[in-house]
Formats: C-alpha cells, structure tokens, sequence
C-alpha cells in the first residue's frame, strides 16, 4: 500500500486525503489544528464555491450540506460615486446557471477531518516546521504540501515570470452576520457586490456557518481610503458596526439591511490582507527528496472574485486522478513537476482573471465590457456566470482585441 503523507487540512488537503482514503492509499494528514478547534476558531474565509467546484464535492460524497446551504440566485452589482458632483447608482441583475453556496470553512473542514479520522484515518496533530520536511518525505513515497500559512510555503519560492503583485493589493475585512433584513426584492437571494472605484467593493452574500444560516459582508478597501480602517483589528462587534456605518455612506442600499445586524459568534470577523502569487510546485529539500504543493500553498488569489475554495477544489480532484494514474510508478520529480503543470493549465487563467479584475487603473477594454454589463443583459449575464469558471474569458475578457469584436458584435457597431 503505498503511502502518502498531506500537510494541511484545508480545503484542498482533506479532500485529497478523504479520496486517497476511499482508494484505500495508506494516508497520514498532518493538521496544526483539531476538528474542535477548527469549529470553534476565527473565520477564515468567504469560501464562495460556484456549480463546477459543487460538483466535484458531490462526486466525492462531500456534499453534506445541500439541504442546509442557502442557494444564492444570482448577482445584483451596483457602481456609483456617492462623491460625484450628480451621483447616479448603474445597476444590475443577472441570475447563475448552476448552484452558487458558501459553507463556513470551520463547519466544513470540522466535519471532513472527523469523517477521515471516523473512517480509520491518521492525523498527526502540529504545526509542522520546513526543517521537519526531510524526515517526512522519508517516511511517505509522497508528500504533498496543501497549506499557505507560515514557513511551509516559503519551501516552494515565488515564481517571477507568473506573479504580477508582490504585496496585497486590498485591506480586506469579513464579517459573519445574521439579523439582515430583506427588502422583498428578488436580489435578497442573491450575491449583492457595491463598487466605488475610489474606495473599494462591499459584497455580501449568503451562508451557512456553525450556528446556522448568515450572512457574509466582504470589505476590499483601496488602501488609504476610508475602507482601509482595520489596522486595530476591532473585535467582531466593533467591526461590523464599523463597516455597517460604511455601508451608510458607500452602499446605502446594504446600509437598509445590515443596521440591526450582530455578529454570529466571537471569533465571525477576520482582517488582513493577500498578496496575489504564483510559487513553484515542487519544492527541492536536498539528497534527492522532493515535495509537490498543492492549491493555496502554491497558488494564491486575491479574495475579490471569489475563486480560493474553487481553485483548491479543482486542484485536489487534480491531484488525485494525477496519483491514481501513476499506479506503482514512483511519484518522482519529474512526474511532481507535471501534476502541477497540468493543474496550472487552468488555474493561469483564474489567476489572469483576478489579477485583472485588480488592476488599478483598470485596463481599458476591461472598463468598457464592465460599462456595457449595466446597458447589455447578455453581457451581464455572460461576466457573472464566468466566474465559475473563469478560463470562459478568456475569449472575449482578457484580450482587448477579442473584447472589442465582441462589443461590436452586441451593438452592431464597426
């Protein structure tokens, strides 16, 4: 039985390890934290999982909360400058194809690491230090890395001639709330996103957390601009009604339905920022040992596309058909190098979609397709639903000349 070793249990990494175990690999999941202390910890994320990512959890049986995940519809996306001299609001509405949910990573992850070890599973509780990487690798003819906190990914290096930013780009602030008031408006179902190209965007959408169903409120702040206001990293309390009098000013129509909202838990505010990056997949430690990074560890995004419980669905569906395939074929460097180069073959476009979306200031072509979402449904209809799968834009979003034929198509313009 050959073995496998999975540092981080994330996303990615349980998923990984829950489908290696049902291949019957002998698998050790080394976690720096408990499934209780996972559920009772801090939020971590808005983990927004579109249908394509859905699916790969339901194929491997992960689906555990389909009858309690709300359903988001579709997408109401607002732009205005509350600042302007005349500040007029453009609106949309476009509705999703297939499943849009949210399911609080600490309910999540809580349960997939009960399940693994409920079925047998090995977990080695810790925090694992790079200069216990070696006797690791020793002990597992693989050893994947699935985690982008601490040292750990700083094994892999960055890679320069595919990462654009070398900071963050946003102050980002999560808040979990419940209390939201509908407007007894279709959009109270949906993912509700405000832009101020000045300040930053305000999305909110709808989940599950521990305690129930809630809503999530996600702050992108332009540095130095009043949502950049989280230096003092507020209690969940402070924060939300701090962002919540931000809403007053900046999205007044979220302002109406947050003012008598309250936190869902003590530990349903995070604050920070991401810095956008692309490492290197395998990761050299010496004396011929080799580990292969996975999602996260290798591949980071900027929160604001809503793409990092996406990305790290797909690359651990990947990664598992990649060691199924090698049989009993070593799983040496050569063969790490292509598991990631076949996963990059999609995730470069996910990349290339959120690094665009913040690039300031904003390319061209892109400010007129997104000008042309709140005067052309289909437009509209067409930018929301690529988000579940972003490669879709690469045909007429990423490519000035492709975008340009394409608005001139919809409006019959030369």
């Amino acid at each position: 039985m050959r073995r496998i070793a999975i540092v981080g249990a994330g996303q990615a990494g349980l998923q990984l390890a829950l489908g290696l175990q049902d291949a019957d690999y002998d698998v050790t999941l080394l976690s720096d934290r408990s499934a209780r202390q996972i559920r009772e910890g801090a939020v971590t994320s808005t983990q927004l999982m579109f249908g394509p990512a859905l699916a790969l959890e339901r194929a491997a049986g992960l689906n555990l909360w389909d009858e309690q995940a709300p359903v988001m519809a579709g997408v109401e996306m607002n732009r205005w400058d509350p600042a302007a001299h005349t500040p007029r609001r453009a609106r949309f509405t476009a509705s999703y194809d297939d499943e849009v949910r949210s399911v609080d990573q600490r309910l999540k992850l809580s349960a997939w690491l009960e399940l693994f070890e409920a079925r047998g599973g090995r977990v080695q509780y810790g925090a694992v230090a790079p200069d216990e990487m070696p006797g690791i690798v020793a002990r597992h003819d693989l050893t994947v890395v699935a985690t982008g906190r601490g040292a750990l990914s700083a094994l892999f290096g960055r890679d320069g001639t595919r990462s654009v930013y070398d900071g963050p780009q946003r102050a980002i602030a999560v808040f979990y709330a419940r209390g939201v008031t509908g407007r007894g408006e279709d959009s109270d179902a949906y993912l509700r996103a405000t832009g101020v190209p000045s300040v930053g965007d305000a999305i909110a959408l709808q989940a599950l957390t521990v305690s129930g169903p809630c809503d999530i409120l996600l702050i992108e702040g332009r540095f130095g601009g009043p949502y950049d206001c989280w230096a003092d990293r507020p209690s969940p309390r402070e924060g939300l009604r701090r962002a919540v009098e931000l809403l007053r000013v900046y999205a007044p129509w979220e302002y109406e339905r947050f003012t008598s909202t309250q936190p869902t838990d003590e530990q349903a505010a995070l604050y920070g920022g991401v810095t956008p990056a692309v490492r290197h997949g395998v990761a050299a430690l010496g004396e011929g040992q080799y580990v292969l990074g996975m999602a996260d560890a290798v591949v980071v995004h900027d929160p604001l596309t809503g793409q990092g419980a996406n990305n790290a669905a797909r690359a651990a569906a990947g990664y598992l058909d990649a060691i199924l395939k090698r049989g009993d074929l070593p799983y040496d460097e050569q063969w790490m190098r292509q598991t990631f180069e076949d996963y990059w073959q999609h995730a470069r476009h996910v990349h290339a979609f959120t690094d665009l979306m913040l690039r300031q200031p904003q390319a061209e072509h892109v400010g007129r397709l997104l000008g042309a979402t709140f005067e052309h449904p289909e437009v509209a209809h067409r930018f929301v639903n690529g988000y579940a799968d972003p490669a879709s834009y690469r045909d007429w979003l990423m490519d000035p000349e492709r975008a340009d034929a394409y608005l001139a198509r919809l409006t019959g313009s030369r």
